[in-house]
């Protein structure tokens, strides 16, 4: 029952709280893919809310996620999407028939000293891997 046509592949973002990096690759690769792409985020344990420093620096750069919710990683969720994606080191069941692929995120040098400067070098390590995976999917209009 998914609602993305056969041309349009759909994306699964998952992380530990879908507060943070799911939800940073999700709205990194709308920006880049527009409607060319279905993409979703999920958690193992949803946080309460989106990380107020993750939406502001991925607002920076033109991308939106603060209207997004933390939502429950289920397996009709992993079993719905072309390609899942698990961002940093989430311990996602390993499904029969569900490929998935893992993206540990580069550690910060050590100089890069506040959190800000941290999630703002997460976000462009993520956005590196987004526009790899974009270009891969083949989804650029032409």
């Amino acid at each position: 029952m998914s609602t993305s046509s056969p041309q349009t592949p759909s994306v699964l973002f998952v992380c530990n709280t879908n507060g943070g990096k799911s939800q940073i690759a999700a709205a990194l690769l709308r920006q880049a893919a527009g409607d060319s792409i279905a993409v979703k985020s999920a958690g193992l344990i949803p946080a309460h809310h989106i990380n107020e420093l993750a939406a502001s620096v991925v607002e920076e750069v033109g991308a939106d996620m603060r209207t997004e919710v933390p939502t429950a990683l289920t397996e009709e969720v992993l079993r719905a999407a072309d390609r899942v994606v698990i961002v940093g080191e989430a311990q996602v069941p390993v499904l029969e028939g569900v490929a998935m692929e893992r993206w540990v995120p580069a550690e910060a040098p050590a100089e890069l000293s506040t959190e800000r400067e941290r999630m703002e070098f997460l976000r462009d390590d993520i956005a590196a891997r987004v526009a790899m995976l974009n270009d891969d999917l083949g989804t650029t209009s032409g």
